[in-house]
């Protein structure tokens, strides 16, 4: 902000020229455009920095209690991808829970592994994936011994997160590197009342979403390895090939401004954080027609992501949409549910939006109850793919109704999106459950990525 202060010639990209062309009718635009610079002199090189990037990357790690930070300007999809290349090598059996983001996937494609996907436990309530059980990870090891690594999840985007101190600890006792992807919990261990973060417990590398719950812009996430079975060449070669080489001076000041505000954050004003989610939590738990979901087990809830459920068979994609009539917009539905997620910061006019969410959810009194019983697919425990990601490029292709499709090796993924999880994987082999799930969910009203017109690619 300094640089745009002083800047007077301007004679370097962007052509926009610091909001100064093409944007004197979009004012809003033109105000966040006069921030977006290049490498000149002063403003340092996210890949070779040496003043200050380098300093607001070493104040993040320092934060983050990490070895090495970085800014990641492709959000967590860029770190997700950097991880999985620098970790391991091209063959390697990796373990990956199940209910990865897809572009998890797009990693283990591009640095040609070997997944051994393994099957998370479920919500008893809300019926979404959470976290793997040692057993699961246990049984793998038998079968797997050769394996490298594990790909994790946590939390999931309903903000269920799991103590992985003893599972990433059985991990290194067989050799094993640790990937998090912790997307969602950029801002744990702010706060004691708030889940530990991964890399306190023990993990190599983390990826983490700063913009989805601290206040950075959107793409800009942040990547932490703490780990000396982690080589940081490979890191830094990796976040080079991958990140753009022109990075986002937004985003990436938006970054060490989400770092800062965080770290120091009170715990005056954490306890009005706290007790602000609590009470919005509380009037939503009593509203007659919804019930609000909470952690099952041992695992924890993250106080930001608040869950609804109709009690009365609506499914969760129509109470998003009355919400939105109303001018309420949530961060995702599913079959059953509607999620929330809260600031960690005021929530602003909460009453009045209170108000208008219980006229709302009151009026949604009437469903069909039958989206319970079709919402989550059995799938097996321990599951590779059908052949290697090289023996996949070589294959022949066609495309075949998904209702043809059982029993055929797929050749694109099936994503509901939100959240991104993937219901059929590249590579696998589709079941009579994964089709049933497909259709209960078109039914409801879910958006996917892949499975145009009810058609999907497989190989012959």
């Amino acid at each position: 902000m300094q640089h745009a202060e002083k800047s007077k010639g301007i004679f370097y990209v962007p052509g926009h020229k610091k909001g100064k062309v093409g944007f004197q009718q979009h004012e809003p635009l033109a105000a966040i455009a006069s921030l977006d610079a290049t490498e000149l002199t002063g403003l340092d090189d996210l890949h070779e920095p040496e003043g200050v990037i380098k300093e607001a990357q070493t104040l993040l790690a320092q934060w983050s209690k990490a070895q090495h930070s970085y800014f990641l300007v492709g959000g967590s999809t860029a770190g997700n991808l950097v991880m999985l290349l620098a970790a391991f090598q091209p063959g390697d059996v990796v373990f990956v829970q199940r209910n990865c983001h897809k572009s998890v996937l797009n990693g283990l494609e591009l640095a040609r592994l070997r997944p051994v996907f393994l099957a998370p436990d479920i919500h008893t309530q809300g019926q979404f994936a959470t976290g793997i059980s040692l057993s699961v990870v246990k049984k793998a090891l038998r079968h797997y011994p050769d394996a490298k690594g594990i790909m994790l999840t946590n939390p999931n985007y309903y903000g269920i997160s799991r103590d992985l101190k003893e599972l990433i600890t059985i991990m290194h006792e067989h050799n094993m590197v640790v990937l998090v992807d912790e997307a969602h919990g950029a801002h744990f261990g702010g706060d004691t009342r708030l889940p530990t973060n991964a890399i306190a417990m023990g993990a190599d590398l983390v990826v983490q979403s700063a913009h989805k719950t601290l206040p950075a812009l959107t793409m800009g996430a942040f990547l932490h390895s703490n780990s000396e079975r982690i080589d940081e060449d490979q890191v830094k070669h990796y976040l080079q090939m991958i990140q753009s080489s022109s990075p986002s001076y937004p985003i990436m000041a938006s970054l060490d401004v989400a770092r800062n505000y965080v770290q120091h954050l009170s715990q005056k004003e954490y306890d009005g954080i706290l007790a602000d989610i609590s009470s919005f939590r509380e009037h939503l738990s009593q509203i007659a027609t919804i019930t609000v979901l909470q952690a099952e087990g041992n695992d924890e809830l993250d106080p930001l992501k608040v869950t609804i459920q109709s009690v009365t068979g609506v499914s969760g994609f129509e109470l998003q949409e009355r919400l939105e009539a109303q001018g309420i917009y949530t961060e995702l539905a599913d079959s059953l549910n509607v999620l929330f997620i809260l600031p960690l910061g005021k929530i602003e006019n909460k009453e009045r939006l209170l108000a208008i969410i219980t006229n709302t959810l009151e009026q949604a009194s009437r469903g069909d109850g039958e989206l319970k019983r079709t919402c989550h697919t059995e799938i097996p425990e321990i599951s590779p793919l059908s052949q290697p990601y090289e023996s996949l490029r070589t294959m022949k292709k066609k495309k075949v109704l998904i209702a043809d499709a059982v029993g055929c090796v797929a050749a694109e993924a099936l994503i509901p999106y939100p959240p991104g999880i993937p219901l059929i994987a590249k590579g696998e082999v589709i079941t009579k459950q994964q089709l049933h799930q497909f259709e209960a969910l078109k039914r409801a009203g879910a958006r996917f990525h892949g499975g145009q017109n009810r058609v999907i690619t497989i190989y012959e």
